[in-house]
Protein backbone atom coordinates (compact mmCIF):
# COMPACT_ATOMS: atom_id res chain seq x y z
CA UNK A 1 0.00 0.00 0.00
CA UNK A 2 1.41 3.38 -0.66
CA UNK A 3 0.54 6.14 1.86
CA UNK A 4 -0.56 9.63 0.16
CA UNK A 5 1.09 12.66 1.90
CA UNK A 6 -1.03 15.82 0.18
CA UNK A 7 0.84 19.15 2.35
CA UNK A 8 4.12 19.59 3.36
CA UNK A 9 3.00 18.57 6.86
CA UNK A 10 2.23 15.32 5.81
CA UNK A 11 5.49 14.80 3.57
CA UNK A 12 7.25 15.54 6.42
CA UNK A 13 5.93 13.10 9.07
CA UNK A 14 5.62 10.21 6.67
CA UNK A 15 9.25 11.33 5.08
CA UNK A 16 10.75 10.55 8.57
CA UNK A 17 9.51 7.00 8.84
CA UNK A 18 11.31 5.60 5.54
CA UNK A 19 14.48 3.95 5.41
CA UNK A 20 17.80 4.93 5.54
CA UNK A 21 17.85 5.51 1.84
CA UNK A 22 15.30 7.04 -0.11
CA UNK A 23 14.71 7.33 -3.98
CA UNK A 24 12.93 10.42 -5.43
CA UNK A 25 10.67 9.92 -8.67
CA UNK A 26 9.67 13.05 -10.04
CA UNK A 27 6.69 13.32 -11.92
CA UNK A 28 3.68 15.43 -13.63
CA UNK A 29 1.60 12.67 -13.39
CA UNK A 30 -0.44 10.19 -16.24
CA UNK A 31 2.32 7.64 -15.40
CA UNK A 32 2.63 5.14 -17.97
CA UNK A 33 5.39 2.02 -18.27
CA UNK A 34 8.29 4.33 -18.85
CA UNK A 35 7.13 5.93 -15.11
CA UNK A 36 7.17 2.40 -14.10
CA UNK A 37 10.58 1.37 -15.43
CA UNK A 38 11.72 4.83 -12.73
CA UNK A 39 9.78 3.45 -10.24
CA UNK A 40 11.43 0.02 -10.30
CA UNK A 41 15.34 1.41 -10.82
CA UNK A 42 14.31 3.40 -7.87
CA UNK A 43 13.38 0.43 -5.77
CA UNK A 44 16.60 -1.09 -6.67
CA UNK A 45 18.78 1.18 -5.55
CA UNK A 46 17.82 2.68 -2.17
CA UNK A 47 15.33 1.70 0.57
CA UNK A 48 12.38 3.21 0.05
CA UNK A 49 11.00 5.35 -3.08
CA UNK A 50 8.77 8.36 -3.65
CA UNK A 51 7.12 9.27 -5.99
CA UNK A 52 6.36 13.11 -6.66
CA UNK A 53 2.64 13.92 -8.61
CA UNK A 54 2.33 17.44 -9.17
CA UNK A 55 1.35 19.13 -13.17
CA UNK A 56 3.82 22.19 -12.39
CA UNK A 57 2.41 24.93 -13.54
CA UNK A 58 5.57 26.96 -13.94
CA UNK A 59 6.97 24.68 -16.81
CA UNK A 60 3.90 25.10 -19.15
CA UNK A 61 3.95 28.43 -21.09
CA UNK A 62 1.07 30.37 -22.21
CA UNK A 63 -0.82 28.40 -24.85
CA UNK A 64 0.36 25.17 -23.66
CA UNK A 65 -1.51 22.27 -22.51
CA UNK A 66 -1.40 22.77 -18.74
CA UNK A 67 -4.97 22.78 -18.25
CA UNK A 68 -5.74 19.62 -20.79
CA UNK A 69 -2.79 17.45 -19.50
CA UNK A 70 -4.44 14.16 -18.31
CA UNK A 71 -4.59 13.51 -14.23
CA UNK A 72 -6.08 10.14 -13.98
CA UNK A 73 -4.92 10.17 -10.18
CA UNK A 74 -6.47 6.94 -9.02
CA UNK A 75 -4.78 4.58 -11.63
CA UNK A 76 -1.19 6.43 -10.76
CA UNK A 77 -1.66 6.09 -7.35
CA UNK A 78 -2.65 1.98 -8.20
CA UNK A 79 0.49 2.01 -10.16
CA UNK A 80 2.56 3.21 -7.26
CA UNK A 81 0.98 0.43 -5.36
CA UNK A 82 1.69 -1.77 -7.60
CA UNK A 83 5.24 -1.14 -7.86
CA UNK A 84 5.83 -0.78 -4.02
CA UNK A 85 6.30 2.96 -3.84
CA UNK A 86 6.32 3.74 -0.17
CA UNK A 87 5.17 7.30 -0.57
CA UNK A 88 3.54 8.87 -2.72
CA UNK A 89 3.40 13.16 -2.44
CA UNK A 90 0.60 14.88 -4.18
CA UNK A 91 0.43 18.62 -3.76
CA UNK A 92 -2.07 20.91 -4.67
CA UNK A 93 -0.73 24.21 -6.66
CA UNK A 94 -1.61 25.96 -3.83
CA UNK A 95 0.57 23.63 -1.17
CA UNK A 96 3.75 24.12 -3.60
CA UNK A 97 3.48 27.59 -4.54
CA UNK A 98 1.96 28.96 -0.96
CA UNK A 99 2.76 32.87 -3.39
CA UNK A 100 4.23 33.68 -6.67
CA UNK A 101 7.72 32.68 -6.28
CA UNK A 102 10.20 35.46 -6.12
CA UNK A 103 13.01 33.27 -6.45
CA UNK A 104 13.41 30.62 -9.23
CA UNK A 105 16.32 28.45 -10.47
CA UNK A 106 17.46 29.77 -13.71
CA UNK A 107 18.57 27.36 -16.40
CA UNK A 108 20.77 29.56 -17.99
CA UNK A 109 22.50 29.37 -21.74
CA UNK A 110 22.04 25.36 -21.32
CA UNK A 111 18.57 26.21 -20.70
CA UNK A 112 17.81 28.56 -23.69
CA UNK A 113 18.95 25.95 -26.19
CA UNK A 114 16.69 23.82 -28.32
CA UNK A 115 13.56 22.63 -26.06
CA UNK A 116 14.09 26.14 -24.43
CA UNK A 117 14.02 28.11 -27.24
CA UNK A 118 10.79 26.45 -28.64
CA UNK A 119 9.16 26.77 -24.70
CA UNK A 120 11.17 30.04 -23.12
CA UNK A 121 11.26 29.76 -19.43
CA UNK A 122 10.69 25.96 -19.44
CA UNK A 123 13.44 24.62 -17.47
CA UNK A 124 13.36 27.25 -15.00
CA UNK A 125 10.17 26.12 -14.02
CA UNK A 126 11.27 22.23 -14.21
CA UNK A 127 14.83 23.46 -12.09
CA UNK A 128 12.46 25.44 -9.71
CA UNK A 129 9.87 22.80 -8.80
CA UNK A 130 12.64 20.00 -8.57
CA UNK A 131 14.78 22.00 -6.40
CA UNK A 132 11.77 22.21 -4.38
CA UNK A 133 11.18 18.62 -3.95
CA UNK A 134 14.63 17.56 -3.43
CA UNK A 135 14.38 20.36 -0.25
CA UNK A 136 11.03 18.85 0.58
CA UNK A 137 11.50 15.37 0.10
CA UNK A 138 15.20 15.03 0.82
CA UNK A 139 16.10 11.62 -1.25
CA UNK A 140 19.53 10.50 -1.32
CA UNK A 141 19.14 10.05 -4.90
CA UNK A 142 16.53 10.87 -8.06
CA UNK A 143 15.93 9.06 -10.89
CA UNK A 144 15.07 10.34 -14.40
CA UNK A 145 14.33 9.56 -17.66
CA UNK A 146 16.95 9.58 -20.82
CA UNK A 147 13.68 10.52 -22.74
CA UNK A 148 13.64 14.37 -21.59
CA UNK A 149 17.44 14.17 -21.83
CA UNK A 150 18.00 17.82 -21.73
CA UNK A 151 16.24 18.39 -18.87
CA UNK A 152 18.54 15.40 -16.95
CA UNK A 153 21.35 17.33 -18.48
CA UNK A 154 20.11 20.21 -16.48
CA UNK A 155 18.92 18.84 -13.11
CA UNK A 156 22.67 17.18 -13.38
CA UNK A 157 24.29 21.04 -13.57
CA UNK A 158 22.04 22.15 -11.22
CA UNK A 159 22.85 19.51 -8.61
CA UNK A 160 26.62 20.46 -9.40
CA UNK A 161 26.32 23.67 -9.34
CA UNK A 162 24.15 24.38 -6.11
CA UNK A 163 26.10 21.39 -4.42
CA UNK A 164 22.62 20.00 -4.00
CA UNK A 165 23.26 16.52 -1.32
CA UNK A 166 21.41 13.78 -4.49
CA UNK A 167 23.12 11.80 -7.00
CA UNK A 168 21.19 11.60 -9.98
CA UNK A 169 20.46 8.39 -11.86
CA UNK A 170 19.71 7.83 -15.37
CA UNK A 171 16.95 5.54 -16.85
CA UNK A 172 16.67 4.07 -20.18
CA UNK A 173 14.09 5.56 -22.60
CA UNK A 174 11.07 2.86 -23.04
CA UNK A 175 9.84 2.68 -26.59
CA UNK A 176 5.81 1.28 -27.19
CA UNK A 177 5.92 -1.96 -29.34
CA UNK A 178 5.87 0.22 -32.63
CA UNK A 179 8.78 1.82 -31.49
CA UNK A 180 7.25 5.30 -30.20
CA UNK A 181 9.09 6.41 -27.01
CA UNK A 182 6.52 6.46 -24.36
CA UNK A 183 4.94 9.98 -23.29
CA UNK A 184 1.62 11.25 -21.43
CA UNK A 185 1.24 13.19 -24.11
CA UNK A 186 0.72 10.12 -26.60
CA UNK A 187 -2.92 10.33 -25.32
CA UNK A 188 -3.22 13.04 -27.54
CA UNK A 189 -2.62 11.72 -30.78
CA UNK A 190 -5.14 10.18 -33.21
CA UNK A 191 -4.32 6.89 -34.91
CA UNK A 192 -2.94 8.92 -38.40
CA UNK A 193 -1.24 10.90 -36.05
CA UNK A 194 0.47 8.50 -34.10
CA UNK A 195 1.48 6.62 -37.71
CA UNK A 196 3.09 10.58 -38.21
CA UNK A 197 5.06 10.81 -35.39
CA UNK A 198 6.79 7.23 -35.92
CA UNK A 199 8.64 9.40 -38.02
CA UNK A 200 10.16 10.45 -34.90
CA UNK A 201 12.02 7.26 -34.11
CA UNK A 202 13.07 6.24 -37.87
CA UNK A 203 14.89 9.53 -38.28
CA UNK A 204 16.50 8.76 -34.91
CA UNK A 205 17.60 5.14 -36.57
CA UNK A 206 18.36 6.81 -40.00
CA UNK A 207 21.05 9.66 -37.55
CA UNK A 208 22.55 6.25 -35.65
CA UNK A 209 23.20 4.26 -38.77
CA UNK A 210 25.17 7.43 -40.39
CA UNK A 211 26.73 7.67 -36.84
CA UNK A 212 27.50 3.67 -36.97
CA UNK A 213 29.46 4.00 -40.60
CA UNK A 214 31.53 6.81 -39.51
CA UNK A 215 29.89 9.70 -41.05
CA UNK A 216 30.67 13.00 -39.47
CA UNK A 217 27.99 15.32 -37.24
CA UNK A 218 26.40 17.14 -40.08
CA UNK A 219 25.92 14.06 -42.23
CA UNK A 220 24.40 12.26 -39.18
CA UNK A 221 22.04 15.29 -38.40
CA UNK A 222 21.62 15.56 -42.01
CA UNK A 223 20.20 12.10 -42.40
CA UNK A 224 18.33 12.27 -39.54
CA UNK A 225 16.48 15.38 -40.66
CA UNK A 226 15.83 14.04 -44.19
CA UNK A 227 13.59 11.52 -42.55
CA UNK A 228 11.99 13.64 -40.48
CA UNK A 229 11.18 16.84 -43.19
CA UNK A 230 9.63 14.05 -45.44
CA UNK A 231 7.12 12.92 -43.37
CA UNK A 232 3.94 14.64 -44.30
CA UNK A 233 2.34 16.08 -40.96
CA UNK A 234 5.21 16.49 -39.10
CA UNK A 235 6.35 19.79 -38.77
CA UNK A 236 10.03 19.80 -37.85
CA UNK A 237 11.24 21.59 -34.68
CA UNK A 238 14.94 20.51 -34.45
CA UNK A 239 17.29 17.86 -35.36
CA UNK A 240 20.45 18.02 -33.29
CA UNK A 241 23.50 16.09 -32.32
CA UNK A 242 24.69 17.22 -28.93
CA UNK A 243 27.19 16.49 -26.29
CA UNK A 244 25.25 14.92 -23.81
CA UNK A 245 26.48 16.96 -20.70
CA UNK A 246 26.38 20.46 -21.98
CA UNK A 247 23.65 19.97 -25.13
CA UNK A 248 26.08 22.08 -27.32
CA UNK A 249 26.31 21.11 -30.78
CA UNK A 250 29.01 18.32 -31.67
CA UNK A 251 31.45 19.57 -34.42
CA UNK A 252 33.63 17.79 -36.32
CA UNK A 253 36.76 17.25 -35.22
CA UNK A 254 37.60 16.43 -31.43
CA UNK A 255 38.20 13.21 -29.49
CA UNK A 256 38.38 9.96 -32.10
CA UNK A 257 35.11 9.09 -30.07
CA UNK A 258 32.82 10.66 -28.13
CA UNK A 259 29.13 9.65 -27.20
CA UNK A 260 26.43 12.20 -27.96
CA UNK A 261 22.54 12.68 -28.06
CA UNK A 262 20.80 12.88 -31.58
CA UNK A 263 18.11 14.66 -30.21
CA UNK A 264 14.75 15.58 -32.70
CA UNK A 265 11.35 17.56 -31.93
CA UNK A 266 8.34 17.95 -33.80
CA UNK A 267 4.53 18.92 -33.84
CA UNK A 268 2.19 15.99 -34.98
CA UNK A 269 -1.37 17.16 -34.89
CA UNK A 270 -1.69 19.62 -31.80
CA UNK A 271 0.69 17.33 -29.85
CA UNK A 272 4.69 18.66 -29.68
CA UNK A 273 6.81 15.57 -29.14
CA UNK A 274 10.14 14.51 -28.70
CA UNK A 275 12.65 11.88 -28.37
CA UNK A 276 16.45 10.97 -28.79
CA UNK A 277 19.01 8.43 -29.34
CA UNK A 278 22.88 7.99 -27.65
CA UNK A 279 25.42 7.58 -30.54
CA UNK A 280 28.82 7.25 -31.16
CA UNK A 281 30.58 9.51 -32.91
CA UNK A 282 34.09 8.71 -34.34
CA UNK A 283 34.02 11.31 -37.54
Amino acid sequence: MTAVARTRAELAAARATLGSTVALVPTLGALHEGHRSLMRRARGIADESVVSIFVNPLQFAAGEDLDRYPQPLEADLAMCAEEGVALAFVPSRAEMYPREPVVRVVAGAMGQRFEGASRPGHFDGVLTVVAKLFGLVRPDVAVFGRKDAQQLALVRAMVADLNLPVRIEAAPLIRDHDGLALSSRNVYLTAQDRATALALPRALQAGAHAANVGRAPADIVAAARAVLDAQPGADTDYVALVDPDTFEDLDAGGPAVRLAVLAVAARVGSTRLIDNESVEVTA
